[in-house]
């Protein structure tokens, strides 16, 4: 039998440090992405979104602005994950940004499933407010689920811990010299790791290195920072324009093509920090679209 999605819009850019990604589920759907999905073959079910919220200043709390606003988004996309796999759905959840993840692994929780985590973003996530000062919680993601040193507990306690054991960064495009202070946690927390540059040796070889870590069931974490901006210009934070450290998205959908394929290993799909105002025209959010069905359809 064939697998049931079911799409989930989570129209928010609470944990950004700009308006614009909030309306990132509204552009996948608009460029077809569902319509994509179902014409290759898929089963899908869009069950809309959960309520949306668009940035703002948060003054009084800098380092960690709109905690409380991103916590109740992930206690909403929680709710509404554990729903979609109580009807036996694979939820396809389209953010939004990062910080929606804590949100989805929550609603896993709530299933009484303990997926691992494979993390593809163009950095880990892993600050908190105490090391970035800034304050948008889209950086802060894993290092919440993880409950690192310095976690905003609201934000937090919405699911249960991740224990670093579940969690495999994939694509990142960290400095390899120097000091850098993701890296450093990675190799601390002995977090499986494949980099952007295992990427460009060889994708697919990368992406089985990846699958083999994440074991038998995984969420994958998508934010399309990952992607080369001038590749595809749809991020809401460019990764560095034009070098050669982010995935084009060739390449990137060759590795979702192999995660794909692995059934119902994958248990969850994110696709995170779309920001429609970068896309230079419309037929790039289409490009994007048809890409990621071919890739889930295959």
């Amino acid at each position: 039998m064939s697998r049931r999605w079911a799409v989930l819009g989570v129209p928010s850019s609470a944990g950004a440090h700009t308006p614009g990604i909030e309306r990132g589920p509204a552009a996948l759907r608009e460029s077809g992405l569902v319509n994509n999905l179902r014409a290759g073959g898929l089963d899908v079910e869009d069950r809309g979104d959960v309520r949306g919220f668009r940035w703002r200043p948060d003054p009084a709390r800098s380092a960690g602005q709109n905690a409380a606003t991103v916590a109740a988004v992930a206690d909403d996309v929680a709710g509404s994950v554990a729903a979609i796999l109580a009807d036996g759905h694979v939820p396809l959840v389209l953010g939004g940004d990062c910080s929606i993840t804590i949100g989805v692994l929550a609603g896993f929780d709530r299933a009484a499933r303990e997926p691992a985590l494979l993390y593809m973003d163009g950095g880990p996530d892993l600050y908190t407010p105490e090391t970035r000062p800034v304050g948008n919680l889209d950086a802060m993601g894993l290092a919440h689920l993880l409950r690192l040193p310095g976690h905003l507990p609201e934000v937090a306690a919405v699911g249960e811990p991740l224990t670093p054991g579940r969690v495999v960064s994939f694509g990142d495009a960290l400095p390899a010299d120097g000091p850098d202070h993701e890296r450093t946690l990675l190799e601390e927390l002995s977090i499986a790791r494949i980099t952007a540059a295992d990427v460009h040796r060889d994708a697919r070889s990368a992406a089985e290195k990846a699958l083999a870590a994440a074991g038998e069931s995984f969420v994958l974490h998508f934010d399309v920072d990952v992607l080369v901006f001038n590749d595809m210009p749809i991020a809401d934070v460019p990764n560095s324009g034009g070098d050669p450290v982010g995935l084009t998205l060739h390449e990137a959908m060759t590795c979702l093509s192999v995660f794909a394929r692995s059934g119902s290993r994958l248990a969850a799909l994110v696709i995170t920090e779309v920001n429609p105002d970068h896309a230079p025209d419309r037929a790039v959010l289409s490009d994007f679209s048809s890409a990621v069905a071919a890739a889930l359809s295959a």
